[in-house]
């Protein structure tokens, strides 16, 4: 079996099905659901991550079935009951196979392979309740087939990427109000942004993600993408370490982004990699090597866990059974691989779709086929993760609003930003806002509830603001009083673009630095964990 897709053809895996073994896991592991093409949808295919809502919920996408057999937006309570939002019927989209985002606003974001007014494929936003908007057709000229789903940026715009059989293959960005963007473009498959999943948000604030058959060898590449649609391949594969990834990144807190690629390395079987946003590649496992069979063809990216580890799937592999429907496996950052659940059919077999993890700790995901109908599986693990907070935006002033999603929040008695406390609404028992303290810092956030301190699963970071200069003038030697916020963990200081080789940092709202010797008039800037800040105004250096 080859399972190196050249783009643009994307392979349909067609599996076998008999009896599978009974799993030694299957008490940790819960079919919750098992999707009725008809009824509500069904085949889960490609990068279908579910996202929680503030209500606690899941939302996702299926690729085809519903009322029209065109795809369908459900939401599932954690336990597992599911309710059709919407049925797609062609002229609002078509096979939405992209999953969803939440967006600041609160609303879900996605996008559909084909539909639309050109049949070219769409973005789109729905509301919790169900309430769908077309935010942009394809047109061709900007793309078509814009498969791999969305990312909400830093600047609160959605990124996405095209992957159509036919040029150009684009990147784009797209407001919440249907704003849209073309900020990158080529007829060259080997230097498209065409991702395998949806781009990933890195600390960097810059957006990264693997290309199926892009870099020099045409066997896939890691790229880096700038808000501003500058790209960059940072790692090329070349089939001894990999080739054809077909899934998002994700950056654990470590800094460096993880995944998986389809085919490649030793066994040719597919390989599990991280690699850093400057492109320095760790080779961490590869599939088909195991006498036991740990499962090969690893469509589904990872998920980073609040216990450290990673959670991923394969779509073939025994895992010491007879029947190839792919295996539920756990991964350190060291490469140590565990199988936790051999997909037996019944419950569930072929993953394609990467997993996520609930706040309450539990990971979810779905299966493309397998279960009663054969139209695919949601299901959960509980694997001993602790549950957690996850952060709607990672990046604010003090003064700004974040949201929170957890659970258990009603009697919530503190948030912190590392020793800087926030003031905080709680909005339900599944959703809160907290304000970010002058103080607050770099770091992860935590809340503390009645059942206990819950710890958020990526870090905050703190941008930093000048808001004044005292005096804004003088030789060198003098000292000078930095006033704004965000200050925290400040490592760098500079008049004119001349570092100041000491300073103080008083508080979150205060710096005193002394002039340093060749400092140059000019503007005087901060560097913190949370980003970098720049004087409004300038400093005179006087003789």
């Amino acid at each position: 079996m080859s399972r190196r897709p050249l783009f643009p053809v994307f392979i349909c895996l067609c599996l076998a099905l008999s009896m599978a073994p009974t799993a030694l896991w299957s008490q940790t592991y819960t079919d919750l659901h098992d999707f009725d093409c008809t009824a509500e949808g069904c085949q889960p295919t490609y990068p279908e991550i579910l996202a929680q809502g503030r209500d606690g919920n899941l939302y996702g996408t299926l690729d085809s079935g519903g009322t029209s057999g065109m795809g369908t937006v459900f939401k599932m309570t954690p336990s597992g009951s599911i309710t059709t939002l919407h049925n797609f019927s062609g002229a609002d989209g078509q096979n939405p196979d992209g999953g969803l985002v939440l967006g600041t606003d609160g609303n879900f974001y996605g996008t559909t392979r084909f539909g639309g007014a050109n049949n070219l494929g769409t973005v789109f936003k729905i509301t919790p309740a169900g309430v769908l908007t077309t935010l942009h057709s394809f047109a061709g000229t900007d793309g078509s087939e814009p498969r791999p789903g969305l990312v909400q940026g830093k600047n609160g715009s959605f990124y996405g990427t095209t992957c159509g059989f036919n040029p150009p293959w684009t990147a784009y960005s797209i407001t919440s109000s249907g704003k849209f963007k073309t900020i990158n473009g080529t007829n060259d498959v080997r230097i498209a942004a065409c991702s395998g999943g949806p781009l990933t948000l890195a600390s960097d604030g810059n957006l990264y993600g693997t290309a199926m058959a892009g870099g020099v060898t045409e066997q896939g590449a890691v790229f880096r993408l700038t808000p501003a649609g500058k790209l960059k391949v940072i790692w090329g594969f070349d089939g001894t370490h990999g080739s054809a990834p077909f899934a998002s990144l994700v950056q654990a807190n470590d800094g460096f982004l993880y995944g998986t690629t389809d085919g490649g390395g030793s066994g040719v079987d597919g390989v599990a990699f991280k690699v850093s946003t400057n492109g320095k590649y760790t080779l961490l496992h590869e599939f088909g090597l195991d006498p036991n069979n740990d499962g090969f063809a690893p469509f589904s990216g990872l998920v980073a866990a609040s216990d450290g580890k990673f959670y991923g799937a394969t779509q073939v592999g025994e895992g010491g059974g007879s029947v190839p429907d792919g295996n539920l496996f756990s991964m350190t950052d060291n490469g140590s691989y565990s199988v936790l659940y051999p997909f037996d059919g019944a419950h569930g077999r072929a993953t394609f779709a990467t997993p996520m993890q609930h706040t309450n700790g539990k990971i979810y995901g779905m299966t493309e086929g397998g279960g009663v109908h054969e139209g695919g599986v949601i299901f959960s693990l509980e694997n001993g993760a602790p549950p957690f907070v996850s952060l709607v935006t990672r990046w604010a002033t003090a003064g700004k609003t974040v949201q929170i999603l957890g659970q258990g929040f009603t009697g919530t008695t503190s948030v912190m930003f590392g020793t800087g406390s926030a003031s905080f609404i709680v909005l339900s028992d599944t959703y809160m806002t907290a304000t970010v303290p002058n103080d607050g810092m770099a770091g992860l956030i935590t809340v503390t509830t009645p059942s206990g301190t819950l710890t958020s699963s990526h870090g905050f970071f703190v941008v930093p603001v000048i808001s004044s200069i005292s005096p804004a003038s003088g030789p060198v030697g003098t000292h000078v009083t930095i006033t704004g916020s965000g200050f925290s963990g400040a490592t760098l200081v500079k008049f004119g673009g001349v570092k100041a080789p000491v300073f103080t940092v008083n508080s979150g709202t205060t710096i005193t630095v002394t002039v340093p010797p060749g400092a140059k008039t000019g503007k005087v800037s901060v560097k913190t964990p949370g980003g970098n800040a720049s004087s409004k105004g300038t400093f005179t250096v006087t003789p």
